[in-house]
């Protein structure tokens, strides 16, 4: 669900004590939407003004920013860089959070900024103001011509959002909730068009703690005590984290208990509402970016992929033809062993087939163009070229199928690349494979260098996870020890993992733990006891002109694990 203005209010009020007091070492703009305050004490305050999932709380993960910073954190860090926050408050009843910021200014006298966001769905924008309430600037400017209502460019000063022609849900009395229901209608649609802040998830909780029936009509006493519980809740601060899965995947979250989905949903209280925020909309995030930054890698890789499967069909269609070969063979010796009984101009011959037991009569098609023994040899031309495409087209298909596999090894690369660094580094490799034209030279726009996914086993060893198939080459042949563990997961794509032996036996827990990352990092990550081969990196070999990430190993060992996001999570080095 989008963050409600009550479950905005429980988050800020996880982080207000936290954050109050803190001085702002640096100032990062990952995205065009997305803000990251790192404050001092090793913590990071994250904001995202993305219409489609506008919210504010601390976060563990770490994002790639580019090089050269957008004007919008330049003017950030001029203004409120080593910045002091000094309050963070809530616009009642409103999702507009303010972080007021002591800072230096310009004249290098202490004055006070304001970054206020405005989590507003489409509206969604973040905003500075000075002491005097006038906006410095903005993330999306708003002139007349885009509103009439409410202008937000510098220089003028701040408003907040106009707010709904709805009642407060918090001060309405018994006596109001009946004026303004009536019976009959949809309770929860009575509840959402009425009282602000009331999402349509909450609003059927309340009429389902009510009636046991999120989708009853019934305007009652009932009705009124849950909304009255409700009341309460809210105003006493009683607020649980709680993330709603479906089939073991999340799907909403909220800030209590929900039951009205019974067995099709399960409702799990989280750590903190910051964890719950940074977990729930970890996965977005990551295929919100494959959407837009590898949209056209996915696109390209696709339909490699898909024109690769129409040559194999039809070169295993044309291959299929070649088996019937022997016919061909038959017609040319049985031609010449009755070339003492054809004409020329024949259009057909009867013959008996004496390679079958009972030499039944065969009818062989003529060319009337043709002499009996240019017919015969026709026939054996025809064999010969049957048999020799058999030999190629083994060849094509082999090298079609090896070239299948490595096309959707860059598919399920796509699927779990996580930085901006990442998709460069695949499309260099589609580049350089032919399947996208190269672009012209440009310096690398992001600051960090690609390296492997990095994790360190409950024993301590280094787990080395690869991000593409030119790494996996590298970690696996290049970079890996001969005595370390290499691991994969069997016959389905994923990432090399190298498990660091140090020259010493591995202890099974590490193996266990290098074997789960192996089975995330794969097509396998959402299924159940993954197979997962593994072996020293002496016995894995990269044949002679093979695709990259493409191996052969011998000597192996297989262990079933089922992928473990929380582990994945504890382990990783960051």
């Amino acid at each position: 669900m989008p963050l409600d203005a009550i479950c905005l209010q429980a988050v800020v009020n996880e982080i207000a004590p936290a954050l109050i007091g803190s001085r702002i070492e640096k100032i990062q703009q990952p995205a065009r939407d997305q803000l990251v305050l790192l404050l001092r004490g090793n913590r990071r305050l994250f904001l995202c003004a993305n219409p489609n999932q506008p919210r504010i709380h601390m976060t563990e993960q770490l994002r790639d920013n580019p090089s050269q910073p957008p004007m919008f954190c330049m003017l950030l860090r001029k203004h409120i860089g080593n910045g002091r926050i000094v309050a963070v408050e809530q616009s009642p009843l409103e999702r507009v959070v303010t972080l007021a910021i002591e800072a230096t200014d310009e004249m290098g006298e202490q004055s006070r900024f304001s970054l206020i966001l405005e989590a507003m769905g489409r509206n969604t924008n973040l905003i500075l103001t000075d002491k005097e309430n006038r906006i410095v600037d903005c993330l999306r400017r708003v002139d007349l011509e885009m509103s009439q209502v409410r202008q937000v460019l510098p220089g003028l000063f701040y408003e907040l959002p106009p707010k709904q022609e709805k009642c407060d849900p918090l001060a309405v009395t018994e006596d109001e909730f009946f004026r303004l229901l009536r019976d009959g209608e949809s309770a929860e649609q009575q509840l959402t068009a009425k009282f602000t802040a009331i999402s349509p998830l909450i609003a059927r909780e309340i009429v389902y703690a009510a009636h046991g029936d999120s989708d009853s009509t019934v305007v009652d006493d009932r009705l009124w005590r849950s909304f009255a519980q409700w009341q309460q809740n809210v105003k006493e601060k009683s607020f649980t984290p709680n993330v709603l899965l479906r089939q073991g995947k999340p799907f909403d979250f909220t800030y209590q208990s929900i039951a009205q989905y019974g067995s099709y949903g399960e409702s799990v209280p989280q750590e903190s509402f910051s964890t719950l925020l940074d977990t729930f909309y970890s996965r977005r995030e990551q295929a919100e970016r494959v959407k837009q930054r590898g949209q056209e890698l996915v696109k390209a890789a696709t339909n490699a992929r898909d024109r690769v499967r129409r040559k194999i069909a039809l070169r295993e269609k044309e291959y299929a033809q070649t088996q019937d070969r022997e016919t061909l063979r038959i017609r040319g010796e049985l031609i010449t062993a009755n070339l003492y009984r054809m004409e020329r101009g024949q259009r057909v011959l009867e013959a008996q087939n004496y390679y079958e037991e009972s030499c039944p009569t065969v009818e062989i098609p003529l060319d009337v163009r043709l002499s009996p023994q240019e017919n015969a040899a026709k026939y054996f031309k025809q064999y010969n070229k049957a048999k020799t495409a058999e030999k190629m087209l083994t060849e094509l298909i082999n090298a079609g199928r090896e070239e299948l596999q490595y096309l959707e090894s860059v598919l399920q690369e796509l699927q779990l690349a996580e930085s901006e660094q990442d998709f460069m580094d695949i499309r260099a490799e589609l580049e350089a494979g032919g399947y996208l034209r190269k672009q012209g030279k440009k310096g690398g726009s992001f600051q960090r260098p690609s390296k492997p996914r990095e994790f360190r086993s409950t024993s301590g060893l280094r787990i080395l996870v690869g991000r593409n198939n030119r790494q996996n080459d590298r970690l696996t042949t290049k970079d890996a020890q001969k005595w370390d563990l290499w691991l994969h997961t069997q016959k389905i794509h994923g990432s090399h993992v190298i498990l660091c032996t140090d020259g010493v036996e591995p202890d099974e827990q590490s193996v266990l733990e290098a074997a789960q990352i192996a089975a995330y990092f794969s097509q396998g990550r959402e299924g159940d006891k993954v197979a997962v081969d593994y072996t020293p990196v002496k016995f894995v070999k990269k044949p002679a002109a093979s695709r990259p990430g493409m191996v052969i190993y011998t000597t192996y060992k297989t262990m079933y694990v089922t992928p473990d996001e929380e582990l994945v999570k504890r382990l990783s080095v960051k």
